[in-house]
């Protein structure tokens, strides 16, 4: 019953934390989402501050997304070019769906990010792209690594940019669909590896 109510506590604090804010957030709301009388204290049996809470509830999140760190397992089996970007490309989109509540949470508290999570997740995003640039580099050996990381950076921020509009600033890029989306960028971003090869 334990781990089932800290489990709880974390998957409320981190939905009220992505609709509200970490600070506009109360430990009585966390508790009375959570199924605990709020305001009675049981969050402190589980975590000792609210921060403490929001660390716990990143770092699950965040260990989802290390699976973005090898982008080369995702490919295995697959030996064609751009089918291995479709696939990475609809990945990238899936992943930052399902972690769009951390993404609001981290980016709505930049200023007042505990230490921890912010170099977490700086480390997290570092990973992702040197990941990407190991794949590109994978495909053209001979290429340059500045050209590579280039090409690896417009990759991932297309796809992020598309993604997070919406979530940041309220629009939706006109004309693309994701599956239009992903045919464009595969082909765009198939065209500057084979220049690179």
């Amino acid at each position: 019953m334990t781990a089932a109510t800290r489990d709880r506590l974390i998957d409320e604090a981190m939905r009220l934390f992505g609709e509200q804010g970490y600070r506009a957030t109360s430990v009585a709301q966390i508790e009375a989402a959570a199924g605990l009388a709020p305001g009675a204290g049981g969050l402190y049996h589980h975590f000792r501050s609210k921060e403490l809470l929001l660390e716990a509830g990143v770092d699950r999140q965040l260990d989802r997304l290390r699976a973005l760190r090898d982008i080369r397992r995702i490919f295995e089996g697959l030996t064609d070019l751009r089918s291995e970007l479709t696939v990475l490309g609809r990945y990238t989109l899936g992943i930052i769906d399902e972690e769009a509540q951390l993404l609001r949470i981290l980016s709505s508290e930049l200023r007042d990010r505990p230490r921890k999570l912010a170099d977490a997740y700086s480390g997290l995003i570092d990973e992702t792209y040197r990941g990407m640039a190991d794949w590109v580099s994978h495909r053209a050996p001979a290429a340059a690594r500045d050209r590579v990381e280039a090409v690896a950076t417009v990759a991932l921020n297309a796809l992020f940019a598309h993604r997070t509009m919406h979530e940041f600033l309220g629009v939706r890029p006109p004309l693309l669909d994701d599956d239009r989306l992903i045919e464009e960028w595969v082909e765009t971003i198939a065209g500057r590896i084979e220049a690179l090869q």
